[in-house]
């Protein structure tokens, strides 16, 4: 950002107004014209000014939104205008380390030193100036490279309840991931969990290329809104030097409830499930920011609870019509002890066959349609009522299920590389074009089996070529 661009949002005249009274947890005062997205402080007797954001106007009121606890607050303060627009200081020295939705350092170390400044709002890319994604980012998650391969630019979603692995895959994710670097953006955590994070999932080899912004569950709805604006803010920044930025948010839901509470504060109706029209408005504008451009990309991997466990909830409904793809996470399979706990055949990458091979992608509807078979007869595998012959598929399901559990769970300590992962789905996908049926296959299943068998040794070859030319 240029000193120009500094410049033309700055009032130039200093403003101030005085507090007339509080609705609910917002402040309101009068004469204070301010623009909405402002930044004030309120002054307090005793206590050091109270900084707010100006969140909308009623009658001649100007409503803000306060940062912290309004304990001191009296009718009469005065209220001052700090800043018109929001910035924040970004640069190299972020990277491996902590800061809030300020950006300023939280992790105990002593503040970078940052040159640069951003917009919190930044515009996304223009559609017309977004190449296209044709190249796979691998994430070191073998389920992920293997069955939903992520482009570079592309969005993804992690739907999932609480308590089904999400934050491990996460961590697994900024690990292992083949971009240059990663912004984690840790919005209405508990407190507790966000060192479990960093030390546990995270752990130093990702931190050390990451930047993580944390927002807990304790700080004003303002705070956690903005912290997820600045995570995509410093992602632009990076991408903008020319680098392949990972963006995790974790999650979109507290997002969007940070923003609920906003709205509802500035007088917006409720909708569905209490949801407010700027909560709507607001998503697209967030994940539109991720993509590739001319310079770089950002890819996004955004984390999405889904209230008792129910897909078609309101925000789960909406982002996923926003993103590239989704990835569901079971509760049965955390359960069993399947971990990472993604449900394949819920799951989608809608990118994946323009960025993989032909024999890639066939490779992998084969061993999909090899888990849907399994799924739809499981009740009566489990009761023994199937009885082998009488679908060649989940015969071959049954027989090789200890090898797709083994294909599909990963340890979080275990890096899956790309190149191996191609090679254990082809191997997969010979042993089910291998697989001896129990009686005469129909004229179809022949065809389906010669067919994949025949594609073997070609679908190696053309993956490891693949590999090499890509450079993964």
């Amino acid at each position: 950002m240029d000193w120009m661009e500094q410049l033309q949002p700055i009032m130039p005249a200093e403003m101030r107004g005085t507090v007339v009274q509080t609705v609910g947890i917002t402040v309101a005062a009068a004469g204070f014209p301010a623009p909405v997205g402002a930044v004030a402080e309120i002054e307090r007797q005793g206590s050091a000014p109270l900084r707010a954001e100006v969140v909308g106007f009623k009658n001649d009121l100007t409503l803000l939104f306060p940062y912290g606890d309004r304990l001191g607050v009296r009718r009469g303060n005065l209220v001052r205008l700090a800043r018109t627009v929001r910035w924040l200081r970004v640069g190299p020295g972020l990277l491996g380390r902590v800061v809030n939705a300020e950006g300023l350092a939280v992790d105990g170390k002593p503040q970078p030193l940052l040159t640069d400044r951003v917009y919190y709002d930044a515009a996304p890319p223009h559609p017309c100036s977004r190449p296209r994604i044709d190249e796979p980012l691998p994430t070191g998650v073998r389920v992920i490279d293997g069955l939903l391969t992520c482009g570079k630019g592309q969005r993804l979603g992690i739907f999932s309840a609480a308590g089904v692995g999400k934050s491990v895959l996460l961590g697994m994710l900024a690990k292992y991931t083949a971009a240059d670097v990663n912004v984690i953006a840790l919005i209405g955590e508990r407190g507790r969990e966000v060192n479990d994070f960093l030390e546990r999932d995270l752990g130093p080899q990702g931190l050390a290329k990451s930047v993580v912004v944390v927002a807990t569950s304790n700080e004003p709805a303002v705070l956690r809104v903005q912290a997820a604006m600045a995570a995509a803010a410093v992602a632009e920044y990076f991408r903008d030097q020319g680098k392949d930025v990972l963006l995790l948010m974790d999650s979109l839901t507290r997002f969007a409830l940070a923003q609920r509470e906003i709205g509802l504060a500035a007088g917006e109706p409720p909708t569905t499930k209490g949801y407010t029209p700027s909560v709507f408005a607001l998503l697209p504008r967030l994940v539109e920011r991720a993509g590739r451009s001319s310079a770089g990309a950002i890819t996004g991997f955004y984390t999405v609870l889904v209230e008792g466990d129910d897909p078609n909830e309101p925000v789960a409904d909406a982002v996923r019509g926003l993103l590239d793809g989704h990835i569901w996470l079971s509760r049965k399979l955390a359960g069993k002890g399947h971990f990472p706990a993604v449900d394949v055949t819920a799951s989608l990458s809608r990118l994946m066959p323009d960025i993989v091979s032909r024999e890639h992608n066939q490779a992998a509807l084969r061993l999909r349609e090899l888990l849907a078979a399994y799924r739809d007869h499981e009740d009566l595998i489990s009761i023994g009522a199937y009885h082998r012959g009488s679908n060649l598929l989940v015969d071959a399901a049954m027989n090789l299920r200890q090898e797709t559990d083994q294909f599909l769970r990963q340890d979080m300590s275990e890096h899956a590389e790309f190149s191996r992962t191609l090679a254990g789905l082809r191997n997969l996908v010979e042993h089910i074009a291998g697989t001896s049926p129990t009686a005469s296959p129909s004229p179809e299943s022949q065809g389906q089996g010669k067919a994949l068998a025949r594609s073997g040794p070609p679908a190696a070859n053309n993956m490891a070529n693949n590999t090499r030319l890509s450079g993964r």
